[in-house]
């Protein structure tokens, strides 16, 4: 048995382990591999149970390569294994815009089109050209552009028809390299630039910002176990968005379309009196009501219990259904 990593730290094991490296790999795997498979990045948003009776394939494709570039952007194609921060940081000190709000989000560049991973009034989609991967299915290698990815609030064609039948190799992600349209007005990333009179940010100071609210708010997974926002922000219909917010002042709403409002999960739980309660081995984080943590040798099903023992508080007070963001591996 070998050792599954996840970001929750929980002791768990799998049948067969297999890192990945090359593009040469991938056919033999599928034909050798125990089955069920677990495609997995840096096991940030996972929760496992004990044991995974199956073969994990450990995703270590990385490097970043230039595709085409002209005065004013950059194409570049960065392989699923590169460990997410780590691009967003490099291309901050290329200069080159478009991901500095999603700094710090754990994981891998492979997990980015899976959930259209977002923070602070980006998506990953909003910079995404192409994806590529291996379709295990049809055994052989494809791609898919960013308008037939079925891109969403938290999801893509690889969370729905394409799920477990893919592995994603590399992204194609388009940057800006002047003039970069910069998003200040969400959360309180203009407040911290403007306490440090910060007029005119560059790209390197947003994500500074970011990777500081973000530290404010967030556990560091290495201290305590911890797969960051557990539940995704319900999106409901206007009109009970509404009625939600008169009656519950506090919950925080916002608007997405004429006719869809997202509804903060986190003030949901919070309302529940959720924030900071330790619940045995487990318990949601004193600074941010959104993350489940294991303050130590919590196991996957108490992870799991807590998580429906706040989705019924949730229902029962609000009448709104909250559903996980993060993967649960049995």
């Amino acid at each position: 048995m070998h050792h599954l990593p996840n970001s929750f730290q929980i002791s768990a094991l799998s049948k067969d382990f297999i890192s990945l490296k090359s593009l040469n790999q991938i056919p033999t795997i599928f034909e050798s591999a125990s089955l069920p498979i677990l495609i997995l990045g840096g096991g940030s948003n996972i929760l496992p149970m004990d044991h995974f009776e199956g073969t994990v394939i450990h995703n270590e494709i990385v490097g970043i390569s230039i595709i085409e570039e002209n005065d004013s952007s950059i194409l570049i194609e960065v392989g699923a294994g590169m460990n997410w921060h780590e691009l967003v940081m490099y291309c901050v000190n290329q200069n080159w815009g478009g991901l500095e709000n999603l700094a710090l989000i754990p994981g891998t560049v492979g997990a980015a089109p899976m959930q259209n991973i977002g923070a602070y009034g980006i998506e990953a989609k909003d910079s995404i050209q192409t994806v590529h991967f291996y379709r295990i299915s049809t055994k052989n290698f494809q791609s898919i552009s960013n308008e037939d990815a079925q891109f969403g609030y938290r999801t893509s064609i690889f969370k729905t028809q394409l799920k477990n039948d893919c592995l994603i190799t590399s992204v194609v992600f388009k940057l800006s390299k002047n003039h970069h349209p910069l998003h200040l007005s969400y959360g309180s990333i203009g407040e911290v630039l403007q306490n440090k009179n910060i007029s005119n940010p560059s790209i390197a100071d947003v994500a500074q910002a970011v990777i500081e609210i973000r530290q404010s708010k967030l556990p560091d997974p290495a201290k305590i176990g911890n797969a960051g926002s557990f539940f995704k922000n319900p999106l409901i219909s206007k009109s009970t968005a509404e009625e939600i917010k008169k009656n519950f002042p506090e919950i925080n709403v916002f608007e997405v379309d004429h006719q869809t409002s997202k509804i903060s999960a986190a003030s949901l739980i919070e309302g529940c009196g959720w924030k900071g309660k330790i619940i045995g081995n487990t318990g949601t984080y004193k600074n941010h009501s959104l993350v489940l943590v294991n303050h130590g040798n919590a196991t996957g099903a108490e992870i799991i219990q807590l998580s429906k023992d706040i989705q019924a508080s949730v229902f029962s007070k609000y009448g709104v259904e909250i559903e996980p963001e993060v993967n649960i591996i049995s």
